[in-house]
């Protein structure tokens, strides 16, 4: 057996006079790295997306002050400004990515308390914060910010203690994040991202690895607290009947029923092929209310028909499938967490928002991810998506550098 050492060869060998070549190729690495199935995928849906809120607004003299174009111009530039952050979550380093977590969940929070302090009432929720001539969502960021949050709580002591089982110390750990947040937007109150929080918080608690009966006792305490709150009346008069009309759409058609009842006309409308982009009748009479937002999946079933409207879902599965997988093969616990949470509130916000739309869930006014209009859920949206790519990327970048032997290192052959 001999004993080798392998050095780095001398700074000037074989190096060609200017720019070094060890960045370009790390960058074209990196791109060739991206998960494009992933980012193909959330692309086709901004796109289409951006299409159906253009269809559902340009008719709306209302909305639009006469000028048809400018909700298509204004969700451009929500899609460009989330495609800018993107990009810059995706290319920061993965450490500084942990680092940073307890500032974004920080600035979150205070978030949250600034809406309830000086936030501007819309549809009956105070959920949004006006800065300069834009309304600013915080509870879209909160989402993403109880994610890493949770993840950072699983990953810090399991790299302290070098073991990855979850127990009731780290458990309450993950519930003391959340909780934070979740009190602040009950609040306001927004029941829509309040449901889709704890459907997230639930599949975190789950992926980190987290015992049986702490998941029941989460269930049980969830349905437990939904009933003690309309007992008490902590609920609003317009949310209590959102959920009878869910129950009973004709009970109030002309009421709370009645966006149940227009939006399951207009997917109705389309039948297969739909009636066509921008010439739905239901759309362009303006009969959904909240239709380039909340309902903007009427607008796909209406004028794409069941194939359009199919394309859209499976759109949002491959993405659900790429953030499931992406979690599945990383080792990295912070990474791991982090993607499954991600794919969890995907997945629930996506169903809860078709779900309402077709009348199989109560109407709580969550956006279709990547989808809907709005700045703040676009903006959150892509933020998560760069988390996915960086996770993606340091996972496939890993094991490279595993089998990298290190300069100076003796190997034994």
């Amino acid at each position: 057996m001999t004993t080798t050492s392998i050095r780095p060869p001398s700074r000037s060998a074989g190096r060609p006079a200017g720019r070094s070549p060890s960045r370009s190729s790390s960058r074209l690495s990196q791109v060739n790295g991206i998960d494009w199935v992933l980012m193909g995928a959330v692309l086709a849906l901004t796109v289409l997306g951006t299409l159906l809120v253009w269809s559902a607004t340009s008719n709306r003299e209302d909305l639009t002050g006469g000028d048809s174009s400018a909700y298509l111009g204004k969700q451009v530039m929500n899609v460009a400004i989330g495609l800018v952050l993107m990009v810059t979550v995706m290319a920061t380093d993965h450490r500084w990515v942990r680092i940073l977590t307890p500032l974004v969940y920080l600035a979150s929070v205070v978030g949250l308390v600034l809406v309830l302090t000086m936030g501007s009432t819309i549809n009956g929720s105070r959920s949004w914060l006006m800065v300069g001539g834009m309304s600013i969502q915080p509870s879209e960021l909160a989402k993403l910010a109880v994610v890493v949050g949770m993840a950072l709580v699983v990953a810090e002591r399991a790299d302290a203690r070098w073991r990855t089982r979850v127990g009731t110390v780290d458990v309450l750990a993950m519930l003391g994040v959340a909780a934070v947040p979740a009190t602040l937007i009950m609040l306001q109150p927004d029941l829509g991202t309040m449901l889709v929080l704890a459907a997230t918080v639930f599949g975190v608690l789950a992926a980190s690895g987290a015992r049986r009966r702490w998941l029941v006792l989460l269930a049980g305490g969830g349905v437990a607290a939904a009933v003690a709150a309309v007992s008490a009346g902590a609920l609003k008069a317009y949310q209590v009947d959102r959920f009878l009309a869910f129950t009973n759409p004709d009970l109030d058609p002309r009421g709370a029923g009645y966006n149940v009842e227009q939006a399951r006309i207009a997917v109705g409308n389309g039948g297969l092929f739909g009636q066509g982009l921008f010439d739905g009748s239901q759309t362009r009479s303006g009969f959904v209310p909240e239709q380039h937002t909340d309902f903007v999946f009427t607008v796909a079933g209406e004028e794409l028909g069941l194939v359009g409207a199919g394309l859209l879902i499976g759109l949002l599965v491959v993405v659900l499938w790429r953030a499931l997988s992406i979690a599945a093969h990383t080792d990295d616990v912070f990474g791991r967490i982090a993607a499954a949470g991600i794919a969890c509130w995907f997945g629930f916000q996506a169903f809860q928002n078709i779900g309402m739309c077709v009348g199989i869930m109560p109407v709580t006014g969550v956006p279709l991810p990547f989808v809907s209009y709005g700045g703040s859920s676009m903006f959150a949206g892509m933020l998560a998506v760069g988390l996915l790519q960086n996770i993606h990327l340091r996972a496939i970048s890993a094991p490279a550098a595993r089998m990298t032997p290190t300069p100076g290192v003796l190997v034994r052959s």
